[in-house]
């Protein structure tokens, strides 16, 4: 079933009065927010790789507010074990019995703030949830909870005492973005509102709302050309020189989901070849590993991503493609 004017309508308003919403309390920023947004309609996770000081904790929480949902955030540190992250089964002398105490992660919106400093071990309890929305303790797989979006974040600059992120885990989020300082004209509205005392933004929606667009966002017709053209860019990134390991068939998917929903999200029910190309630099330059060579001579996976799009040929809508 392909999505009807109607819902595309629908779809795409509901998605602006989020973006609208969320932007009271994130001025300047409506590019990150729609992407992430999108991200959380697709049923995705995001990267946030910013400074701090720039708004993630608010982001995350001012979503939470807007779907009516539940929101948490996990301070990653060195001695964090993956029981903090998960819960842990705590034995009920009265019952004779064990207990769960569910973690943190049961929750709408979860932001990891500095996922980089935990071990591997405490960063690998995310990667079940984040795959598959269930948690495993003591052999009982538990439900989170729809929607789900992990927010995780992490210091470009800061090096000292952080643990890299596997691949493995790099591969599930569904974008990689970073939020950076607002211009100067929302710099001044923030300094001027800091005296003015703000509560939480309204909520728009209920949180199974969000599910319900994801549902509908996947019925965005895409024709099969741009499915090849996605294709051919994935397999570019495994050809290329300069790339060690290129996007894996879960990060072809994501893209595939994301520009679904950002179709639906601008009132189309179909997507064209610019929403690929929009997209592909979010949603594949943190899955890109390139060779160390490449690295030392300055060469970034957004370069490569770019020289990509250069070199594969656009399908047009008559079938004929162009550079």
């Amino acid at each position: 079933m392909t999505i009807s004017p109607e819902q595309t309508a629908w779809f795409a308003e509901t998605f602006s009065t989020l973006a609208d919403n969320v932007e009271l309390a994130l001025l300047g920023k409506r590019h990150v927010i729609e992407l992430v947004l999108a991200t959380a309609v697709s049923g995705g996770h995001v990267l946030l790789e910013d400074y701090p000081g720039t708004g993630k904790t608010a982001l995350a929480r001012t979503i939470a507010q807007t779907i009516h949902g539940t929101s948490s955030r996990i301070q990653f540190t060195p001695d964090l074990l993956p029981g903090d992250v998960t819960g842990i089964s705590v034995y009920d002398q009265k019952r004779g019995d064990f207990e769960f105490h569910a973690g943190p992660v049961f929750t709408n919106v979860l932001l990891a703030d500095e996922i980089n400093r935990a071990s591997p071990k405490t960063q690998s309890a995310l990667l079940e949830v984040m795959e598959e929305g269930n948690v495993t303790v003591d052999g009982v797989t538990r439900p989170v909870g729809a929607p789900f979006l992990v927010m995780a974040t992490q210091n470009p600059i800061e090096q000292s005492g952080v643990y890299r992120l596997p691949e493995a885990q790099l591969d599930r989020f569904m974008i990689r973005t970073s939020i950076g300082y607002p211009d100067d004209a929302s710099t001044v509205r923030i300094i001027q509102g800091i005296t003015t005392p703000r509560g939480p933004v309204p909520p728009v929606i209920e949180a199974p709302m969000l599910v319900t667009m994801g549902e509908i966002a996947r019925t965005v017709f895409i024709n099969p050309l741009l499915v090849d053209y996605l294709v051919r860019i994935v397999n570019a990134t495994r050809a290329a020189t300069e790339v060690r390991l290129g996007v894996s068939v879960r990060g072809a998917m994501a893209l595939s989901k994301l520009v679904a929903t950002w179709a639906a999200a601008h009132g189309r029910g179909f997507v064209v070849p610019d929403d690929i190309r929009d997209l592909v630099e979010p949603a594949f330059a943190h899955r890109l590993v390139l060779e160390p060579e490449a690295e030392f001579d300055g060469v970034t996976a957004s370069a490569v991503l770019a020289q990509i799009l250069l070199d594969v040929p656009v399908p047009a809508e008559n079938g004929v493609e162009v550079r």
